[in-house]
């Protein structure tokens, strides 16, 4: 059998994931063989013939052959799934009824003013009231650009993955609140709203919570501060369900 310098490489390594190694070898099974029937030196196949004895219909079969014991790539972009759904997982970024249910997002029940609270988050800033509106996901351009063209309706409280800030940065002024799912108070889209003094939470954690829900963000918690993260201190804001 053909040998590669990867089967001799000191540094050479099995991965973790099943299906990383999987692919892995099966890629190198495939150099084993046409390196094998290449009749020419290592230096020969891999600097001067290995594209045009490797192929991407090669390349497309060791896909299918991954794809037909039922695995799915992880989207490395929005358009991944949508444009490749019978090889990708669903993000649930183009499903309309998405909504977050995470694990670990305190909920409870209808309280005494007929709150009930689905989530929580890290305040960025100390607001004098609490923030009530409407809860709307936006997590797509298409989003976006609807809300471009359209305008963004009043009270809306965006509900965010994009800590960085750039996907709704053409619109972010025009949010009465936002709800994002990363970061931390001192990530790029805090920083953001804290200059245009728009209320919001990081590193929330919803269950419950659907577009068009009418909610409550308790924005009067205290602004969690970095000694605060460096000290494992928790100072969640809740947030309620009207």
């Amino acid at each position: 059998m053909s040998k590669l310098y990867v089967d001799t490489d000191k540094y050479g390594y099995q991965s973790e994931f099943a299906s990383v190694e999987a692919y892995n070898s099966a890629v190198k099974d495939l150099l084993r063989r046409k390196f094998s029937n290449s009749d020419v030196p290592w230096e020969d196949f891999v600097f001067e013939l290995e594209e045009s004895l490797v192929t991407k219909a090669d390349m497309t079969a060791i896909e299918e052959r991954l794809l037909a014991y039922g695995h799915r790539f992880e989207p490395s972009a929005m358009s991944s799934s949508q444009e490749r759904p019978e090889a990708y997982k669903d993000s649930g970024l183009f499903n309309e009824d998405f909504f977050f249910e995470h694990e670990d997002a305190p909920t409870a029940d209808i309280d005494d003013i007929g709150r009930m609270l689905r989530g929580a988050g890290d305040n960025v800033v100390n607001h004098e009231n609490n923030l009530t509106g409407i809860a709307q996901y936006i997590r797509t351009s298409d989003k976006v650009l609807k809300y471009l063209t359209d305008g963004v309706p009043e009270n809306t409280i965006a509900i965010v993955d994009d800590s960085g800030g750039t996907l709704t940065a053409p619109i972010l002024e025009q949010f009465s609140g936002v709800l994002c799912a990363g970061g931390t108070t001192r990530s790029h889209l805090a920083i953001l709203t804290r200059e245009y003094n728009i209320p919001c939470l990081m590193n929330v954690k919803l269950n419950g919570i659907k577009s068009n829900d009418r909610i409550e963000v308790e924005v009067t918690a205290r602004s969690k501060t970095a000694d605060d993260y460096a000290s494992g201190v928790s100072t969640l804001a809740k947030i309620w369900r009207l």
